[in-house]
């Protein structure tokens, strides 16, 4: 099963939340801070302006900085994924 997103949406995968603290202290579930990087892992056609379809910015493999509480979270067979517009991402990692 896939996910195809409509209009200028985008499905992205969080990277995994730090675990320990450069010091080496153990962080609980709890104090695991939400990561803001990212990976595009697909993407809509675009949104439809004045009649014109304008493309996405974003690819697909994109590692990306979005809004830490922005989407919705689906889990597709065992995996968490976040599906937001393309104006909850800031910036593209290069």
């Amino acid at each position: 099963m896939t996910l195809r997103p409509l209009s200028n949406r985008v499905v992205i995968k969080f990277a995994e939340a730090e675990e320990k603290t450069q010091s080496g202290i153990i962080l609980t579930a709890s104090a695991q801070e939400k990561p803001q990087s990212a990976e595009v892992i697909a993407i809509g056609p675009g949104k439809v302006e004045n009649g014109a379809l304008v493309p996405m910015t974003v690819k697909i493999g994109d590692k990306i900085i979005a809004s830490k509480y922005a989407g919705t979270t689906v889990k597709l067979e065992g995996v968490e994924y976040t599906i937001l517009s393309e104006d909850d991402i800031f910036a593209i990692i290069e």
